[in-house]
């Protein structure tokens, strides 16, 4: 029954996502992930698997949510007559480790407005940072930290 739904579900995603609506594309996007989910179903049965998928949507919600701050940042700060910007780099400490996690969250920092992740380090213990205002570096790493980073160890180890 979950399969059936998910197959719906994933259906009206890809009518949505190809912008036809047609009869026959939904047919073929029911079609398209029964099939995928058939592939997966040793995974899907797998403990923890619905957790993880829990925590990994958990951490697309945080990430739409700080797009959303930042974009809205970012845009007081080049309105206002008076932009007293104060752009810096600062190192933040990695607590991941795995090559994915530290991509993953490097992709998660730039593709937030106001923020572009730059280096990492040859050990990979430190990530290099641009941000566009940089006057409290410690109060964005503590965000990182128990953001971006905390939500991608939940739902990757």
């Amino acid at each position: 029954m979950t399969t059936y739904i998910l197959s719906l579900v994933f259906a009206v995603v890809w009518v949505a996502v190809t912008g036809s609506g047609t009869l026959h594309n939904l047919i073929f996007g029911f079609a398209l992930s029964t099939l995928s989910l058939w592939i997966v179903r040793e995974q899907m049965s797998a403990r923890g698997y619905w957790r993880r998928m829990g925590r990994i949507l958990s951490l697309l919600v945080l990430f739409f949510k700080e797009l959303a701050l930042s974009a809205w940042k970012v845009a007081v700060l080049v309105m206002s007559p008076r932009m007293e910007l104060k752009p810096g780099i600062f190192a933040y400490p990695l607590t991941v480790d795995r090559d994915f996690e530290i991509t993953l969250l490097a992709n998660l920092i730039t593709l937030t407005p106001g923020t572009l992740s730059v280096d990492v380090s040859a050990d990979r213990k430190t990530l290099f940072v641009h941000a566009i205002d940089c006057s409290d570096p410690e109060a964005t790493r503590r965000d990182i930290a128990t953001g971006f980073e905390r939500k991608i160890m939940e739902a990757f180890r």
